[in-house]
């Protein structure tokens, strides 16, 4: 950290000037009613911190009851956002600041900063109505408990109702603006040029000049009251990141899930059939796509769940790329049309965005507990293969790799994300069309010889032959079929015949996978194991282990079914195994089971992600005490 002062008109009779302090990373949590535009303002700082070329990374908590009362602990909706001038992988532990916008907020947030963080807060919402709402008998504003932190209690209600006085707006219109004049206040103390969101505020309100115009002076008016009201001794600078050189965008793993299928459309050359029921994180995905549909992607909202998931094996028997997308208790619901597919060996995608159960659970909230629900959650021996993006920028490129999979092997392909994935952002750095490999869909058009389920012997996949092709008339059904002419058949012999080789056929998908790779040594004392959304987590609490000398090392898996070929050497290399989930131990299950390796667990469920804390020191209480592990080259 560098502070430089700034002295310039500080002589007599002049306001004295804040100080410059230069940081290398800031935490924002942006926190306020599920009116306020606590997500709003959370993604506009968070694209001004792009502009000025910080690495970033975003984390939005959405509360879970779609109306919840006004000013209840329930209805707080939050942002959280770190940007800075180096690599980051996380949205953050805990804030350096925290942005309160009304008495429930501060109640179910406060816990989260550190003694001596900023707490800015609209003093103007500490009404009494509102601290009985939140459960305060007194307000925290009277009775010392923010003592600890560096309070700058200002009335966002007073300042925007004062600056619009006259416009003609309605109370209520006048009111939804104090999230930016929090937003104003914030460029000013963080040096953020004001033009760029000047100009986004036109764009975002371009159907309603007055609205765009209020937001604007207020935002203007919030910028210049962090100059004028000498409330801060000092203002922050982070500088621009080091990031290569190219074109970026902020995305979120849902945007670039959606972007991923377009994307597998237009590598193949084929037209592409999404099928979703709206839920609850995945609607997203759903809603991109929608405004995609001239890439030559159909969309399907169905009536439910079984109707997407069948939709979508209709589609894929008639030659289009199919992907059907839900979260957890939407997929149990789609388990049978899965195993259809499995039966009927035909290529589907299907996106489970986990999120907190069971049954309705946390629908808001994250978890990566539909693991062993993927893997063996139908009925019989039904194996499917299994993915699980790591970031959001790779929710892209692993949405094209579950296409090419299921269309190469001939099977059903998982691809799990979560709502921390699905809803959090970072910069991407988008990709070189021409270095995308083309997808090769192969369609049997020859009758000669044909045979429904003849098999490529290297892959064992069956022909994909499209109703209407002459000569290649066949059915499809979840009856079981014999072998090589795909009759109907009640055979013992041939149905576990056929039970094996759908197995198989997963398992040779191994053999086409890169290896694992780990980071940090090869070997050594301790290996941190995850998947999914905890990458960013368990990456930088190794980085922060191996900058104090322990032998430390991060294994992230992303295809959870088969695994890399590799894996289980990787975890006999090491002393100790420590597996972080989400979950109460669904991974480590399998990894104990298949490899046999005393993997110890670190688990989670609290519809919240891990922080790196957390994961630190349960690493550190598997080290040996107080000796810190030389690193192994």
């Amino acid at each position: 950290m560098e502070r430089a002062s700034n002295s310039e008109g500080a002589g007599s009779g002049s306001k004295p000037v804040p100080a410059v302090e230069e940081l290398e990373s800031v935490v924002i949590r942006f926190v306020g009613d599920s009116g306020d535009g606590m997500q709003l303002t959370g993604a506009e700082f968070t694209r001004a911190a792009a502009l000025g070329g910080n690495d970033l990374a975003t984390y939005p908590d959405f509360p879970a009851e779609i109306r919840a009362p006004a000013g209840s602990l329930a209805g707080v909706s939050g942002f959280q956002l770190q940007f800075a001038s180096g690599a980051i992988f996380t949205a953050g532990d805990a804030p350096d600041v925290l942005v309160v916008m009304n008495p429930a907020a501060l109640k179910t947030n406060l816990a989260a900063l550190e003694p001596g963080g900023m707490l800015l807060l609209d003093a103007g919402a500490f009404k009494p109505k509102n601290l009985e709402l939140a459960g305060y008998e007194q307000s925290p504003l009277d009775d010392g408990s923010l003592a600890n932190y560096r309070l700058v209690s200002v009335d966002f209600s007073k300042q925007v109702a004062t600056a619009l006085q006259g416009s003609g707006l309605s109370t209520k219109e006048v009111q939804r603006t104090r999230n930016f004049f929090v937003l104003g206040l914030l460029f000013w103390l963080y040096q953020r040029p004001t033009k760029p969101e000047i100009d986004a505020i036109r764009r975002r309100f371009v159907r309603r000049a007055e609205i765009a115009d209020a937001n604007i002076k207020v935002f203007e008016i919030g910028y210049h009251f962090g100059e004028t009201a000498e409330l801060f001794q000092t203002r922050y600078r982070v500088p621009s990141a080091k990031l290569a050189k190219g074109h970026y965008r902020n995305v979120t793993g849902n945007e670039a899930t959606a972007l991923g299928i377009v994307a597998a459309g237009q590598l193949a050359g084929r037209p592409v059939f999404y099928a979703s029921y709206p839920i609850t994180p995945a609607s997203e995905i759903l809603h991109n796509l929608a405004g995609l549909v001239r890439y030559g992607v159909t969309v399907f909202q169905a009536e439910d769940e079984i109707a997407a998931v069948t939709s979508a094996i209709g589609a894929s028997f008639g030659g289009s790329i199919a992907v059907t997308g839900t979260s957890g208790p939407g997929f149990v619901l789609k388990q049978e049309g899965i195993g259809l597919a499995v039966a009927t060996e035909l290529p589907l995608v299907i996106i489970n965005v986990q999120r907190a159960g069971p049954s309705t659970g946390m629908p808001t909230k994250p978890e990566q507990a539909d693991l062993l629900l993927t893997l063996f959650g139908r009925n019989s021996e039904s194996p499917v293969a299994v993915l699980a993006p790591a970031t959001p920028v790779e929710c892209f490129e692993m949405t094209i790799e579950a296409v090419r999979l299921a269309t190469e092997h001939m099977c059903p392909v998982v691809l799990l994300s979560d709502g921390s994935l699905a809803n959090g952002s970072e910069p991407w750095l988008l990709p070189d069309l021409a270095e995308l490999k083309p997808m090769r869909l192969v369609y049997r058009t020859d009758p000669e010889g044909f045979a429904p389920y003849l098999r490529n012997p290297e892959t064992l996949a069956r022909p994909w032959a499209l109703p209407g092709t002459p000569g290649l008339e066949h059915r499809i059904g979840g009856l079981e079929k014999e072998d090589v002419s795909g009759s109907v058949s009640y055979d013992p012999i041939n149905h576990e015949h056929m039970v094996r080789t759908r197995q198989a056929k997963v398992d040779r998908i191994a053999r086409g996978l890169p290896p694992a790779e780990v980071f940090g040594g090869e070997e050594g004392g301790l290996l941190l194991v995850g998947w999914g959304g905890t990458y960013g987590a368990l990456h930088e609490a190794t980085r922060t282990l191996r900058a104090e000398g322990c032998a430390v090392s991060h294994l992230h898996l992303r295809y959870l079914n088969p695994l890399q070929s590799n894996v289980g050497e990787i975890l006999k290399a090491f002393e100790q195994v420590l597996v972080a989930e989400l979950n109460c131990g669904q991974l480590s299950m399998l990894l104990r089971d298949r490899f046999l390796v005393d993997a110890k667990r670190l688990n989670k469920v609290q519809g919240q992600p891990f922080q790196v804390r957390e994961i630190v020191s349960a690493a550190r209480a598997l080290l040996p005490k107080g000796v810190l592990r030389e690193l192994r080259a």
